[in-house]
């Protein structure tokens, strides 16, 4: 998810890789959603709920991506190092505030089901806003610095987060604790952050790329892709460790590059799939330049009260038939979604609105 790119500057590999996510996050969502109790130690829903669990990472890589490429636009008009820190601040407010306008839906939606505290959650609309935020000081360093710098950045960020998990926490207010500290029900800062951090890294380098290099460009992802996931599954099984206290799943920096290689793996394949493959109109990609408003919907449509007699009452069959609806409802919600500026202007009072807006200067 992120805040879709003017149509002219979309570029087809990147809303190929974000309407994956998409389709994976929905149909991760509905077996997490409507599976039977008794069925969630089965193979279908642990594997559903594994490749999920990537999910997250890819987009806040890609949120990164898009930062970074506003962070270059910028410097490339010229502008000075405190605004390009400014709009990058905004920007992440701007994600900041569209996740409390989200969490307020849930919350007025499900009233009085759900406790106040459901509006302070930290989702990961949140630590990207927050996240934003914090990295919008890197738009001070020139393109080539922030490559490096962010890449140190989201390395620190992983090898820093088994330490802060190790802190004593019990003093500080829950909701700051939740955005900093590792946790498994929040999206905090660390270790996810580093997903950030990374993205900002690699959309700055590929704005460094000419068009002509992109396909050897790939090929080193793919094979630094290579010796992520290598590297960091021997050292995750190594006899040592740095820490006194650390846990795979939760903020073990080595989980964090498996899914930057897997990361670096996907890119690659939707670079070489847009380009290459893929002719015409793709429905994957189509997910893609529609995924906040797919997330915002489908949260609602599958957690919330609409089908609350089903949650946790289906079996894989019936699960997995809900997965295909509700794919199907949220393609033809992001179809409508980008063709509704054209149909507008079909409408018969579309010409009496356009003579107006010509006549007001807008």
């Amino acid at each position: 998810m992120s805040s879709e790119l003017p149509q002219k500057k979309r570029l087809p590999y990147l809303d190929w890789a974000r309407g994956f996510a998409a389709v994976i996050m929905l149909q991760g969502h509905v077996f997490h959603s409507f599976t039977s109790t008794e069925l969630r130690s089965g193979p279908a829903y642990v594997l559903s709920q594994f490749i999920g669990g990537f999910v997250p990472a890819l987009f806040l890589f890609l949120t990164g991506i898009t930062l970074g490429f506003m962070m270059v636009s910028r410097e490339r008009k010229g502008e000075t190092s405190s605004r390009r820190v400014w709009y990058a601040a905004k920007r992440g407010a701007y994600l900041l505030g569209l996740a409390f306008l989200f969490r307020l839906q849930l919350w007025v939606f499900a009233w009085p089901g759900s406790p106040w505290t459901d509006l302070f959650k930290v989702d990961i609309l949140n630590l990207m806003g927050a996240g934003i935020i914090v990295m919008s000081v890197m738009a001070v360093f020139s393109t080539a610095e922030r490559v490096r710098l962010c890449g140190i950045l989201g390395a620190a960020i992983a090898f820093v987060s088994p330490f802060v998990s190790q802190l004593d926490w019990s003093q500080a207010p829950a909701l700051v604790k939740h955005y900093i500290a590792p946790d498994y029900n929040y999206f905090s800062f660390f270790p996810w952050a580093s997903f950030l951090a990374f993205g900002i890294s690699g959309g700055s380098l590929l704005r460094l790329a000419k068009s002509e290099d992109m396909n050897r460009l790939m090929q080193w992802a793919v094979l630094l892709g290579l010796v992520l996931i290598t590297a960091s599954s021997y050292f995750s099984q190594f006899p040592y460790s740095l820490y006194s206290q650390s846990e795979y799943w939760l903020n073990s920096p080595w989980l964090q590059f498996n899914k930057l290689g897997v990361i670096l793996f996907t890119m690659a394949f939707a670079y070489l799939w847009t380009a290459h493959a893929t002719r015409g109109w793709s429905w994957v990609q189509q997910f893609g330049m529609t995924s906040l408003l797919v997330y915002w919907v489908h949260i609602e449509l599958v957690y919330g009260r609409w089908f609350g007699a089903f949650h946790t009452k289906l079996n894989v069959a019936q699960t997995l038939a809900v997965a295909v609806v509700v794919i199907l409802l949220m393609l033809g919600l992001s179809v409508l979604r980008t063709n509704w500026k054209n149909w507008k202007t079909m409408m018969p009072w579309a010409g009496f609105r356009i003579s107006l807006e010509r006549a007001s200067g807008d």
